[in-house]
């Protein structure tokens, strides 16, 4: 009984002396600069009066002794377009917050911005007072007016008239979003179209979609998370689907970072001066479709850049289709598929012509053995074409055609590496090295005068997109 009263007692005296010695403790302020985890926040792109992520920075308190900072604050105070929440607490003002020794705090930071114009810059800066002096860590964003189109139960979000979007705002989508039978829908340069998680658009029967983009001021159409990491991303939306009779004309367009880019039912798109990147599935997945495409650039897409089904007409000239891809490495990612059959909505194989598949003054290329594979069915039309270009091939049993037949492959090359200058995506420079196999190999083409970035055309032009 007698060790029990003590044992009871020895704890009782140990618990108040750890609670004293916590009583005890003493935050002096640093004597040394705080350092953190990173200088500078460079905030998502936002959009008018929506929220964006929450970033964080980590405080380090590297002194031997428990720290309190007199003054964290934004700068500008409640008028600042940023709130930060600091160890747990929300607001803009903060007053002596202690720090542990050889310990850290940490400050989210997020913004909801009012738009003043298309695009604002909107800069700020978290400050450090202490009697070691004043330190700041800059927070910066892009600020952009956005016009939203948001399908719900009681908006079917359509475009119903003849419409012409300007850069005067960002397009955000939430949802599909259609553009109804016969309606054209005229997207002009330097528009910036965002897409949300899960949603894409809608091209009707015998409706048209006009991308007009410029040279140097081309059009977005991406997902709507715009920091860093989501440039090099697939599946961050759907895809553009194109019901039967639809048109696209795409002009200096920038297409990336969905599920699939262009989802064609027995369309007919004309593709100029282009980018289709970062695909999870397809860039372009085309059932008895047409596609016309010049000065091309496609890449980094799941299973293949291009996917033709049930036939079709299509015609790729000075396009640069590779397929390298950190992020999809084990999917097959092909650049180039075609084959006369498709599965109808009864999973009723049916078979239907390849008119032509053209592939004049290219490069299709990828680190898999075989960028170009085509399954023609026996009995079918299958016109297949591959002319001054530079392609990687293994053998026919895999690819299902024969490099060596020259009525299908003409004054073309395969498995030279074409000596890209950067083709992973977080790069995405497709030009080629000086000592490119692919310059000079080229045929002229009368309608092409210029490369995708406005470089004339030699008289012995580069295979690919760039001159």
């Amino acid at each position: 009984m007698k060790f029990k009263l003590l044992l009871a007692f020895s704890f009782w005296a140990l618990l108040l002396a750890v609670s004293c010695n916590k009583d005890d403790i003493t935050f002096d302020e640093p004597t040394q600069p705080l350092s953190f985890s990173r200088d500078t926040v460079f905030c998502d792109t936002v959009y008018h009066q929506v929220r964006s992520e929450t970033y964080v920075v980590k405080v380090y308190n590297n002194e031997n002794k428990d720290v309190i900072i007199p003054r964290i604050n934004l700068e500008k105070g409640a008028s600042s377009l940023y709130r930060i929440n600091v160890d747990g607490k929300a607001g803009y003002d903060f007053k002596d917050v202690p720090l542990r020794k050889k310990d850290s705090l940490y400050i989210f930071v997020e913004i909801a911005p009012e738009a003043t114009g298309p695009e604002a810059i909107a800069e700020d800066r978290v400050l450090f007072s202490s009697g070691a002096g004043q330190q700041h860590v800059t927070l910066f964003s892009v600020v952009q007016d956005a016009e939203f189109f948001i399908k719900t139960p009681t908006n079917p979000n359509v475009i119903d008239v003849n419409t012409t979007w300007t850069n005067t705002k960002a397009k955000i989508i939430y949802g599909d979003l259609t553009i109804n039978p016969g309606i054209k829908l005229n997207i002009q340069p330097g528009t910036k179209v965002y897409f949300h998680s899960n949603s894409g658009m809608k091209v009707s029967d015998a409706a048209t979609l006009n991308i007009n983009g410029a040279l140097n001021n081309e059009v977005i159409l991406r997902g709507d998370r715009n920091d860093t990491y989501y440039d090099t991303i697939p599946n961050n939306w759907n895809s553009i689907r194109m019901e039967a009779n639809s048109i696209l004309n795409m002009t200096h367009a920038r297409l990336f970072g969905g599920k699939r880019g262009l989802d064609m039912k027995k369309a007919t798109a004309t593709i100029n001066n282009s980018f289709i990147h970062t695909f999870q599935d397809y860039g372009i997945y085309a059932l008895t479709s047409t596609v016309n495409a010049t000065n091309l650039v496609m890449n980094n897409c799941g299973l293949s850049c291009i996917w033709i089904y049930g036939g079709g007409n299509h015609s790729y000239t000075y396009a640069t289709i590779a397929n390298y891809s950190k992020t999809l490495a084990s999917f097959t990612r092909e650049g180039i598929f075609a084959t006369n059959e498709w599965k109808d909505d009864n999973g009723q194989t049916q078979q239907a012509a390849l008119q032509q598949l053209s592939i004049k003054n290219s490069i299709v290329y990828s680190d898999k053995d075989n960028a170009v594979h085509v399954e023609p069915a026996f009995g079918q039309q299958f016109e297949f074409l591959i002319q001054n270009s530079l392609i990687k091939y293994s053998n026919t049993s895999e690819s299902g055609y024969d490099f060596g037949n020259t009525l299908i492959v003409t004054q073309s090359d395969k498995n030279k590496d074409p000596q890209f200058i950067n083709y992973f995506t977080a790069k995405q420079n497709l030009r080629v090295k000086p000592l490119s196999p692919a310059r000079n190999l080229g045929a002229p083409v009368s309608s092409v005068t210029t490369d995708i970035v406005g470089v004339s055309r030699s008289t012995t032009p580069t295979l690919g997109a760039y001159e």
